[in-house]
């Protein structure tokens, strides 16, 4: 009798993937994996997130419409506040997030190709993903309600915020290292964003303070993105004289770059940390 002879399993060739396929490969994961934590921890954590910037927003034009405030250097008060709002918060989020975000994954770090810098810029693109969602539909909102709150020059917007993200990952990539290497660094970050939410301009108009305040409050560079991104919103916001988009990008990868070096001086302390 003949012996049946069954095809033998071509086995698949082994495919190397680039170092760069590996990095992407890993953000994804870890995007996907913090966008679950931050949104569905709770069911209303989604509700909450929204929630924020919607109450602040309705609370303060409120405020504002009671002392018959109805425009800000030249545009809408509602829109005013959003653009402001908008940038400061992009900042703040990416800041008190990043200072948590090693503390919260060392067990991952059991994958040897999952650094600590990895956190941070995962969560720094997710809050300004989610952010950006919340403040399209305030938008949406204010044209129905029929406010023109339709940014006149996209690209300066996107360039402004994109100015204001650099220097918010920048600064969390430092946070993070000082809130793991320095006990109570993350009760600092919290007490440096309540003065930082006035001088950022988020609720005064810069451009009507008087002279040496305007441009000693305009040496920092988050009041800065906000100046840039209200007259990216309307052409006819008085912006302050000395808001300079460079400006912005200098402070942003300076931040950057020793943010950087930080993660790549402190890396082996940073993985070892026992929990």
């Amino acid at each position: 009798m003949s012996r049946t002879v069954f095809p033998q399993p071509v086995p698949r060739p082994t495919v190397q993937r680039s170092s760069w396929a590996v990095r992407i490969a890993v953000w994804k994961a870890l995007l996907l994996r913090e966008g679950i934590a931050r949104l569905l921890t709770t069911r209303t954590s989604w509700l909450w997130f929204l929630l924020e910037p919607l109450v602040h927003t309705v609370f303060m034009v409120t405020m504002m419409t009671v002392v018959r405030v109805r425009k800000v250097g030249g545009i809408d008060t509602a829109v005013w506040l959003v653009a402001g709002l908008f940038g400061f918060l992009l900042f703040k989020r990416i800041a008190t997030q990043s200072a948590n975000a090693i503390g919260q994954n060392q067990p991952l770090f059991l994958y040897r190709q999952i650094v600590p810098v990895d956190f941070v810029l995962v969560r720094a693109v997710l809050e300004a993903f989610l952010l950006t969602l919340v403040f399209s539909v305030l938008i949406v909102i204010g044209e129905l309600l029929g406010i023109d709150a339709r940014p006149a020059d996209p690209l300066a917007v996107i360039g402004a915020l994109f100015g204001a993200w650099l220097m918010a990952l920048g600064f969390g990539l430092m946070a993070s290292v000082g809130s793991e290497l320095i006990p109570g660094f993350r009760r600092v970050i919290g007490f440096i964003m309540i003065p930082m939410y006035f001088l950022s301009g988020v609720i005064v108009q810069l451009s009507s303070l008087p002279q040496p305040y305007r441009s000693w409050v305009l040496l920092n560079p988050v009041a800065q993105a906000l100046e840039l991104i209200r007259h990216g919103f309307s052409p006819m916001y008085h912006a302050a004289p000395e808001v300079s988009l460079a400006y912005l990008y200098e402070c942003a990868l300076v931040l950057l770059f020793l943010g950087l070096l930080l993660q790549r001086r402190f890396l082996d302390r940073l993985k070892a940390k026992p929990r």
